[in-house]
C-alpha cells in the first residue's frame, strides 16, 4: 500500500464534517461511488508540528463502508487536549496494489480542538538590599509540551506590562516540557518588572490557556 496523488477520474472524499459527542469525535463524509474502504489518519495539529508531514502508512486506520453504514459515522475517542487533524483517504486497488489517494483540494481533511491546555506561570522578583538590580525567576507548568515560539516575556520599567507590546519583548530559546519548568534566573533593573504573554494571542490562545499563579 502506498500514497498517490489524485488524478482526473479518481474517487475523492467530500462533505467531511465533525461534531463532539461527549468524549468522542464523530466524523461524517460523502463516500465516493465504488469505494469500499477508506484509510484514516489522526495527527496532532498543534503549533510547532510540521503540518506537511504525512502519517506513516502503518499508522493509517482502515474503515469500511459497511462499518460506516452500520454506525452512521466514524467515531474516535478524545485523548488529551489540543488540536487534532483528521484526514480521510479513499483507497483504490490497481495492478494488485492498494493506493490511498491524496486530495489537493483539502476536502478530505479537517482540524478540530479538543480543548485548551493550561499553562500556569509564576514570576518571582527578588532584590538584594545592597544592589540596584534584581533577579527574576520564571516557572512554567504546562499540561502538554509547548513550543518555545508560543510564549515570550516582556520587561517594563516602572510596573508590570499590560500586553506583549507594553515593554521590551524577549523570546524563549527552548521549548517547555509537560510538567514543571524552572527557567534560569534573569537579571533586570530594580524598577523593571516581567510578565509572560503569548507571542500571538489569536494563534496560540485557541490552543492554550495562560494562567498566572
Amino acid at each position: 500500500m502506498q500514497y498517490r496523488d489524485a488524478q482526473p477520474g479518481d474517487p475523492v472524499i467530500s462533505e467531511l464534517s465533525y461534531k463532539i459527542d461527549d468524549n468522542r469525535v464523530v466524523l461524517r463524509w460523502q463516500w465516493p461511488e465504488g469505494v469500499a474502504v477508506v484509510y484514516i489518519a489522526k495527527q496532532s495539529a498543534d503549533a510547532g508540528v510540521n503540518w506537511q508531514n504525512e502519517a506513516s502508512i502503518s499508522d493509517l486506520k482502515l474503515f469500511t463502508r459497511e462499518e460506516y453504514k452500520a454506525a452512521g459515522s466514524y467515531r474516535d475517542r478524545i485523548e488529551g487536549i489540543g488540536r487534532v487533524r483528521y484526514t480521510v483517504y479513499p483507497a483504490v486497488r490497481e495492478d494488485g496494489d492498494t493506493f490511498v489517494i491524496r486530495q489537493q483540494d483539502g476536502a478530505n481533511q479537517l482540524e478540530l480542538s479538543t480543548g485548551r491546555a493550561k499553562i500556569k506561570y509564576a514570576i518571582h522578583h527578588k532584590k538584594s538590599w545592597f544592589r540596584s538590580r534584581k533577579t527574576v525567576q520564571i516557572q512554567v507548568t504546562a499540561e502538554v509540551p509547548v513550543p518555545q515560539e508560543a510564549l515570550c516575556y516582556v520587561k517594563k520599567r516602572g510596573g508590570y506590562p499590560a500586553d506583549r507590546d507594553d515593554g521590551t519583548l524577549y523570546p524563549f530559546t527552548a521549548p517547555f516540557a509537560a510538567g514543571r519548568n524552572v527557567l534560569p534566573a534573569i537579571e533586570v533593573g530594580g524598577d523593571e518588572y516581567v510578565r509572560l504573554f503569548f507571542t500571538d494571542g489569536q494563534k496560540y490562545g485557541t490552543i492554550y490557556e495562560l494562567v498566572p499563579e
